[in-house]
């Protein structure tokens, strides 16, 4: 019998180098963030507006709750959700990681592991969201709270928000003009 012989592993560390080079970018404020959020939120009310997405989908005659009405009402609520996550799946991907809200307030959301932002991480990013809105928002508030401004969906997505206003400047640029300053 052939003995199967394995290669040994290793653990490859590849996330260090674009580590790397984010480390020092500017992050995105909470107001930043939140900003970009609300008029995400309004972009997608006015399209289910302009569309007739918006409303219940029967009409309530005021007639007794039926099991039908109940799940007709849970279907509505699916379907909401899954027309927010394809907006913010789609328009973060095609947006290079801005969406409309996002550009807006010159903030973009940019992977730790990857150059750019892929499908899948737009897709965790926007199914994260409703991670973040479990236990009464708290995946929000943890942005106080953790190292780098990390919210829930965040950490899922392996993702960062950076403010890319022009005012915005990476730490090292600050750390080498104070040691380009003249002394005294």
């Amino acid at each position: 019998m052939k003995k199967l012989h394995r290669k040994t592993r290793h653990f490859h560390a590849h996330e260090t180098a674009r580590f790397d080079e984010l480390s020092g970018l500017p992050l995105a404020s909470f107001r930043q963030r939140a900003w970009a959020m609300a008029i995400d939120l309004l972009l997608i009310a006015a399209l289910r507006t302009m569309f007739g997405f918006h409303g219940h989908h029967g009409d309530d005659d005021g007639g007794p709750l039926t099991m039908a009405k109940l799940i007709m009402d849970g279907v509505h609520h699916i379907q909401e959700l899954v027309e927010s996550g394809l907006y913010f799946a789609v328009l973060l991907k095609l947006g290079k990681g801005q969406t409309p809200g996002k550009w807006f307030m010159k903030c973009k959301v940019v992977s730790l592991v990857h150059d750019g932002m892929g499908w899948w991480p737009s897709i965790e990013r926007a199914l994260g969201y409703g991670a973040s809105l479990l236990e009464g928002g708290f995946g929000y508030v943890q942005f106080f709270f953790t190292r780098n401004q990390q919210c829930v969906h965040d950490r899922i997505a392996e993702t960062i928000v950076l403010d890319v206003r022009p005012t915005a400047k990476r730490l090292a640029d600050e750390d080498t003009e104070k040691v380009d300053a003249p002394l005294g």
